[in-house]
Parts: structure tokens; C-alpha cells; sequence
């Protein structure tokens, strides 16, 4: 993953405007702007340009939404979809966001129309039995959520790196380090508050609203703008984090391709050890990095010894720490924002080493034509899928080990370069793809919060047409496929 490996490339600077209440504003602006004085900013005001800033990507920040609106609570959320609602939704109106890491444009925000920026919706409330933490759908998992646990002991299965949001990181599915032994985030999510297409308010749960509370388990945005997330918590204490890094030999690959074989290798299952291998391509040079993570306070865990006894590292991060610590010290190399990036993503049952060389080999081959694109960052992210109980609408098979998920990403500085280094990145991924179809180990899924925007992970799920009837059931009229553009829908 990019966001994982790359280094500063540069980011996009704020014009300086003066503040001027827009002459083209959309209607739902002048309808928000009167029902909730003081919580609508518009262009050249410090919290438009400060919400417009925080997203990651500058595909994301350059669109221009005719105001951004920022509700503080359920209520806010709930008046607002009903005037989103009352009018003609056959044109888009809105998007929502909270931490806006989605890399491509109109993911969490849109031109013209309202952005609904959730990160007010922060609350934390832990159950008197401290088995449930009740997080507010706005929540940035490293803000709050993580140090208001440690406190008990506890975790959830939440953001790896600082910055992520709650609420499209959980709908999406959800990648975590407790994921070998409690899946996906979205695995672990006890119920929903939900605003639905009509403003009503309701929550989801295996028993009340199930087929909602499934639906909400992978599929995204599609259903209701989610206000509260009530999670399972975990007990956890210390726990080990960091990374080993190589230069990149072709002996270090050959290695690598062998180790992580092995790991993923059902035999030697350890459901505590959650690790992702990156080879990065920068500024002409490569590195390989390791990051390991176990959730007990071992320095070497026996799982991890054939990585930890490698030869050629030239770096050794991995360190005992709180959550805090471990997700804080695993972005340091990751920018607040890029210029420019795309990613596409596949997955496959784990491989013998010849496979994943030839892997390893075809991606650093891809380098060569993208040598020449300004500010690259070209990364290979491989790591195990969750090991899911099967009760979401991801549509994996429940309890199997050795699914692997590989992120091809790029970042760069140019607009003028996506078509190339898009079509760069299409290309590879078709080479990947036809070497693991060859072998016989392709699976047809795709993870959404590491999908590109011509990818289509929901259709990838293997039963559309139960998300299309909850879809149908709990917005017949189509306000969050219609007025709600971003990401991906169930209809298209």
C-alpha cells in the first residue's frame, strides 16, 4: 500500500482567497445553510479550506463542493438527508466523509454539491461490562478510539496507520492487526445507528435490522449514512510492532518469496501474527520491508523467526509498545497527503515461492516503464487476508488461512501522468492476474477499501442481487445510489 511505505512526495497548497459567499451555490447549500446556521462553510472560509486539506489524495482535495456542512450529532444527520431528500435526486448531491483516505476523486467529496464532513460525530462510550465500545461514525481511529482502550486494556479492530476514519474504513470491510485470529473490522461490529434515505434513525443488529446489519458489513456507502459503530472490544496489552527492512537482492526476493510462502502455510497458522510485505520503488532505488506485528509482548516470535533470520537488513524497527504507539510509529513515513495516486488489488490462495518470484519479478520489470513519471512511488503490498467468521456480505468463505491480498499503488506528483501511470498499473495487475490464473490459485474477489475506481469489489461478493433488494428495501427511491456518487454501488 502506498500509504504504508511511500515517502513525502509533495502535496497540493491552498490558493489563498478571499472569503465570498458563492454565487452558484447549490440548493441543498442554501437549505443546510438555514436549517443549521454556523455549521455550513463555504470557499475561503478557514474550515472549508481545512476539511478540503485533510483529505489524502489531490485528486479528493481539487474538487470544489458548493459548501461543506458539518452535523454534531445524529439529529443534524437525520434533518439533513431529509432535505437531500425532498428534492429531485436524479442529479448528485452529496457525499460523506471522515477520514477521506480514499485515494481517487469524488470518493468523499464531490464538486458542486455538499460534503458532509462526520468527524464532529467523535464520540466514545465503553459498556459497563467493557465489552462493547460504542465509537461515533465520524471517529479517527488514532485520535481517540485506541487511547480511550488502553486505559482498560482493551482494543478493537480498527486503523493501522494514523488519520483513518471509522465510518468508510469498518463499511468497507476493514484490514486490521487482530485480523488472522477476529477478521475484518466489519467482523466485529456488534450494531449500527444508521440514517436512512427517509432520515429515519434506526440500528442494525443480528437482531434487529439483520439484513441491514449484514448488508452494512463490506457494502460501503450504498445503504445509510452510519452515525454510531457499537464494536467488540479485545483485551490487549502490549504488543509487538515494526519492521524489518532489506535492500533489494535478488536473493533477498528469493527469500522473501520462500518465507512468506511458508507463513501463510495453514501448518504453521499463528491466529496472534499479522504481518505485510512491501517492495517499494523510489527515486531509482528499491527496498523491501517486512512489518511485523503479534499481539503478545514477544520480541521474537517463533512465527516470524525465518524472516528475523534473513540476512541483508539494513533496518530494524520492530519494538514492545501499546496500540498507540505501534499504529503511530507505522505512519512515519506516511505523508498527511500526496499529489497524486491510484491503486488496483487482487487476491489468490497462498502460492509456492516459484509463484510468488514470478510475481516479485513482473512488478519490478513494470518499474522500468514508470522510471521517468516525477515524484514515483511504485509499491507491491502483500498480505493475508482476515480470517472471517463468514457473518458479512464480503463473501468469503469462513475460516480459511491462506488467502493472500496484494495492493499494487503509485503515487506521484503530476496530473498530466494518470492516464499513463494508470494504464502502467492496469497493465501489471493483467500480468498478475494471468500468472496466478495459470497456477490455478486467482480468486475472483476484490478488497473495496484498496479498490481502484475502474474496479468493481462489491460485484466481486458473489450475491448483488441481496444487497440490491436491502437496497431497495431501505431506499426504494435510490436517494444513496442516485444523490451519493462516490465509491461503489450495488446499482450502477
Amino acid at each position: 500500500m502506498v500509504r504504508s511505505s511511500l515517502q513525502v512526495i509533495g502535496c497540493l497548497l491552498p490558493l489563498a482567497i478571499a472569503f465570498r459567499f458563492p454565487s452558484n451555490q447549490s440548493s441543498l447549500c442554501h437549505q443546510a445553510d438555514s436549517r443549521f446556521p454556523g455549521q455550513v462553510y463555504y470557499a475561503g472560509s478557514s474550515a472549508y479550506t481545512s476539511s478540503q486539506l485533510d483529505y489524502y489524495t489531490g485528486e479528493e482535495r481539487e474538487l470544489n463542493p458548493g459548501c461543506i456542512f458539518t452535523p454534531t450529532n445524529t439529529a443534524d444527520v437525520s434533518a439533513f438527508v431529509k432535505l437531500a431528500a425532498s428534492g429531485d435526486i436524479s442529479t448528485p448531491k452529496f457525499a460523506f466523509r471522515c477520514g477521506g483516505h480514499s485515494f481517487f476523486a469524488g470518493a468523499a467529496n464531490i464538486d458542486k454539491g455538499v460534503t458532509v464532513d462526520l468527524r464532529s460525530l467523535n464520540s466514545f462510550e465503553l459498556s459497563a461490562d467493557q465489552k462493547t465500545a460504542s465509537v461515533g461514525g465520524g471517529s479517527i481511529w488514532s485520535n481517540t478510539v485506541y487511547t480511550s482502550l488502553e486505559e482498560h486494556n482493551l482494543t478493537v479492530a480498527g486503523g493501522r496507520i494514523p488519520g483513518v476514519g471509522v465510518g468508510g474504513f469498518v463499511t468497507g470491510g476493514g484490514l486490521n492487526y487482530l485480523g488472522r485470529r477476529d477478521g475484518f473490522s466489519c467482523d466485529n461490529v456488534y450494531g449500527y445507528e444508521v440514517v436512512l434515505a427517509s432520515g429515519k434513525v434506526v440500528y442494525a443488529s443480528a437482531t434487529s435490522h439483520r439484513d441491514l446489519w449484514l448488508a452494512l458489513k463490506g457494502g460501503s456507502n450504498n445503504f445509510g449514512i452510519v452515525t454510531r459503530f457499537d464494536l467488540a472490544t479485545h483485551p490487549q496489552g502490549l504488543l509487538l510492532g515494526g519492521a524489518l527492512v532489506f535492500n533489494v537482492t535478488q536473493k533477498v526476493l528469493e527469500d522473501h518469496a520462500t518465507a512468506f510462502s511458508n507463513y501463510m502455510d495453514p501448518k504453521n497458522f499463528d491466529p496472534i501474527a499479522e504481518m505485510e510485505f512491501n517492495l517499494v520503488y523510489h527515486a531509482g532505488s528499491w527496498v523491501l520491508s517486512d512489518a511485523l506485528y503479534y499481539l503478545n509482548p514477544e520480541p521474537t516470535p517463533a512465527v516470524y523467526k525465518e524472516f528475523l533470520d534473513l540476512p541483508g537488513q539494513v533496518a530494524n524497527t520492530l519494538i514492545v509498545a501499546n496500540m498507540t504507539t505501534v499504529v503511530t510509529n507505522s505512519g512515519v513515513l506516511v505523508p498527511s497527503t500526496v499529489s497524486r495516486a491510484t491503486q488496483m488489488n487482487y487476491s489468490f490462495k497462498n502460492a509456492n515461492p516459484a509463484v510468488y518470484s514470478q510475481l516479485f519479478t513482473t512488478f519490478q520489470r513494470a518499474a522500468d516503464d514508470l522510471s521517468k513519471v516525477e515524484g514515483l512511488v511504485f509499491d507491491f503490498l502483500m498480505q493475508p487476508i482476515p480470517v472471517t467468521n463468514g457473518t458479512n456480505s464480503l463473501g468469503l468463505e469462513p475460516n480459511v488461512k491462506d488467502l493472500v491480498l496484494v495492493d499494487i499503488g503509485a503515487a506521484y506528483n503530476n496530473a498530466a501522468d494518470d492516464a499513463f501511470v494508470q494504464a502502467a498499473v492496469q497493465k501489471i495487475f493483467d500480468q498478475h492476474v494471468d500468472i496466478l490464473k495459470k497456477a490455478g490459485i486467482f480468486l475472483d474477489w476484490t478488497y473495496l477499501n484498496y479498490a481502484g475506481s475502474n474496479q468493481d469489489p462489491i460485484g466481486t461478493y458473489g450475491d448483488l442481487a441481496t444487497l440490491r433488494r436491502v437496497s431497495k428495501k431501505y431506499d426504494p427511491k435510490g436517494l444513496f445510489q442516485t444523490a451519493v456518487p462516490g465509491a461503489f454501488k450495488v446499482f450502477k
